[in-house]
């Protein structure tokens, strides 16, 4: 498993939030400031950190800037700026490939946890086809050895779970302590931790009510209250010590303090700002706990950032964009991105449960009740980004399949040969895709080259191709091009020493980075799947690059950057940088430059729907309420044609400002 995660990585580059987390952690370690990327707790990146303390790494001056931006050009400017050619002595590559080798054990804890588990639930053989499940599933592979939280929170759920069934089944002080360790390195691994609660609370009730059952043979009326009562009191008594175990772990990466920076810094927002646009029981559940400091501000603030985001951000499926969530996205997922051999063998213990084969026992409650909780909460929640989110829940159900394919094998040649076939067959898969496993897909869905078609972001594409690209272009004599990537500007292509020149995106879009396009782009032009597909635009009346997708690429590259070579004109990419320098000059009250600017976007594309709204809204603030209300009025034409999902906010603006215009033009009269 490590030689196929490191042989795989190295030909990866930094993909999206990984620097980010490097650049958090190693402040975390160095200055003990934990507010530079608070949506995620610290665990994963102190660990991605620590083989980067003894490297003399120039750290650029902190700016005071948003949070993420701070983290994320802060860590670029670590990463790629420590280089020989900068007068340091660490190039990215090794800065980026020691901090993922930070994180690897996790995984390899991950395998090892499952065959233990699986040896000791349902004996040897089965430990060993759950390890082999695990060492071979493509997004486990994807995720080990990234920086970043899902492989590691999916290793401290295990490691949670496993040592409660091990306590409930031979009490000790031992592993007592053991379960609130694990707990607590789960709650600093992710916020999805918390997660843990209603498991540890359903499997602990569980418990009694079989103990209690049990005890009716042996007892009744007041004698069984007491025995049942007593029972109840040392599990849930346990629990309780559990969870201030768990919590005093948690405190203990945020060294114990409170306040999430150092002295004289301060978060910005501030965690009153940030909750605002959460639901008022949420808000005042996370206020709640900061009055009275009970857990740690960074981790606070973390929660509300999290849940925001899962309000705002779009989810991509079938080809098609939604505004938010839908239920239907991660059972869609998991039946794209595991194998057909993995999929077999659940199947196989499914039906070894309904026939009796596979006895409901202690093993199987402890498998079916947690994953089916962390299944539940994902499919309802609002965040649709990527399969990486139900890596939880797969040790689970690997365990259970293990258990299942031992169950029906077990006095049967016939039934042996075919879950050796599902597991053969589970291993080629994935190794058919080495070294590019993050675009995994199943053969049913037509392999890892129709990924794109269904799923996007951490599914096939992010942002991890520029070593690539790279090789692609110079392998192709290429000194010209353009490039719409993904991750522009947090990283850039020039980092790899690409010569393209940027398209822009939904996150230059964010950053307000004025990219000139001209009218005729000469390629050729790169695009990555997750800027081609509107995923973060959020509709495709948004994303300049829509033509391009009845278009065949002349090449694609680790099934996530499409090549087209030719001329193309790219009328929304040429407006977009007049629209941005419209509302800078707005704002810095040259409004006639920024209505030359607005017109200058719209007669290149008037069905740029940003272009249409800056330039009403300049000519409302000339008084020309006539004009402005015309532009309004083909903005909310455009509107209207959008997807439901995507039309609330720019309705609701436009709505707002012809209200302004028809209060101001009453007030005249």
């Amino acid at each position: 498993m490590a030689a196929e995660i490191v042989f795989s990585v190295r030909g990866e580059s930094l993909s999206w939030d990984e620097g980010d987390h490097i650049f958090a952690g190693y402040m975390s370690l160095k200055t003990h400031d934990y507010g530079l990327n608070p949506e995620h707790p610290p665990l994963a990146k102190m660990a991605a950190a620590l083989p980067l303390l003894s490297m003399a790494l120039r750290v650029p001056p902190l700016q005071g800037r948003y949070f993420k931006d701070e983290a994320y050009y802060d860590g670029r400017e670590m990463i790629y700026h420590n280089g020989p050619g900068d007068g340091g002595r660490y190039t990215a590559d090794a800065i980026i490939f020691r901090a993922r080798m930070g994180v690897l054990p996790f995984v390899l804890i991950l395998a090892l946890l499952t065959f233990l588990a699986g040896r000791e639930m349902f004996g040897t053989a089965a430990g060993l086809i759950a390890m082999i499940l695990v060492v071979f599933e493509p997004t486990i592979v994807t995720n080990g050895p990234f920086v970043t939280t899902d492989t590691t929170v999916s290793c401290m759920f295990l490691a949670s779970i496993y040592s409660l069934y091990r306590w409930v089944k031979a009490p000790s002080l031992l592993r007592l302590l053991t379960v609130g360790l694990a707990c607590g390195l789960a709650l600093a691994s992710k916020h999805s931790a918390i997660m843990l609660l209603p498991m540890l609370i359903a499997l602990l009730a569980g418990e009694l009510v079989v103990r209690c059952i049990s005890l009716r043979r042996a007892a009744s009326g007041t004698a069984l209250v007491r025995a049942c009562g007593l029972h109840a009191l040392k599990l849930f008594g346990g629990l309780a010590a559990i969870s201030v175990l768990a919590i005093l772990v948690l405190w203990a990466f945020y060294g114990f303090r409170y306040a999430a920076r150092p002295a004289g810094l301060h978060l910005d927002p501030n965690l009153a700002a940030s909750v605002q646009r959460l639901k008022p029981f949420e808000a005042q559940g996370i206020l709640f706990f900061a009055r009275y400091h009970l857990l740690p501000e960074s981790y606070l603030y973390g929660l509300a950032d999290v849940r925001q985001m899962g309000n705002d951000m779009p989810s991509y499926i079938f080809g098609k964009v939604y505004g938010h969530g839908v239920w239907f996205y991660f059972p869609v997922a998991m039946a794209i991105k595991l194998t057909l051999g993995m999929i077999g063998l659940l199947g196989i213990a499914v039906a070894a449960l309904l026939t009796g084969r596979l006895r409901l026992t202690r093993e199987i409650y402890y498998l079916v009740v947690p994953a089916a909780i962390y299944l539940v909460i994902v499919i309802v929640s609002p965040l649709n980004i990527g399969i990486r989110h139900v890596l939880p829940a797969l040790p689970f159900l690997i365990l259970l399949a293990a258990g299942g394919a031992c169950a029906v094998a077990r006095n049967s040649k016939t039934w042996r040969y075919a879950v050796a076939a599902l597991v053969a067959a589970h291993c080629i898969s994935s190794l058919m895709v080495f070294p590019n496993y993050m675009a995994y897909a199943n053969e049913a869905w037509g392999g890892p080259s129709q990924t794109y078609r269904y799923l996007t972001d951490s599914n096939t594409d992010w942002g991890q191709q520029l070593i690539a690209v790279k090789d692609y272009v110079d392998k192709h004599n290429i000194h010209e091009c353009w490039f719409a990537y993904f991750v522009s500007p947090f990283i850039l292509p020039s980092d790899y020493g690409i010569p393209c020149k940027l398209l822009p995106t939904a996150d230059t879009g964010w950053a307000r980075m004025e990219l000139e396009v001209p009218p005729v782009v000469h390629g050729p032009v790169f695009i990555s799947y997750s800027d081609l597909n509107s995923y973060e635009f959020g509709t495709e009346k948004l994303n300049p690059y829509q033509d391009f997708i009845a278009r065949k690429p002349d090449a694609v590259i680790q099934y996530g950057v499409a090549v087209y070579n030719g001329d193309y004109s790219i009328p929304m990419a040429q407006a977009i940088s007049h629209v941005y320098k419209a509302w800078r000059l707005r704002q810095s009250k040259d409004l006639a430059g920024a209505l030359q600017e607005a017109e200058t976007a719209v007669s290149i594309d008037p069905q740029f729907i940003a272009a249409q709204r800056v330039l009403g809204r300049l000519l409302q603030d000339q008084g020309r309420n006539a004009e402005a209300v015309s532009h309004y009025n083909q903005a909310m034409a455009i509107a209207r044609a959008m997807d439901p999902s995507a039309q609330a906010e720019p309705v609701n603006w436009i709505n707002q400002r012809l209200a302004e215009i028809s209060k101001s033009t009453a007030q005249v009269k």
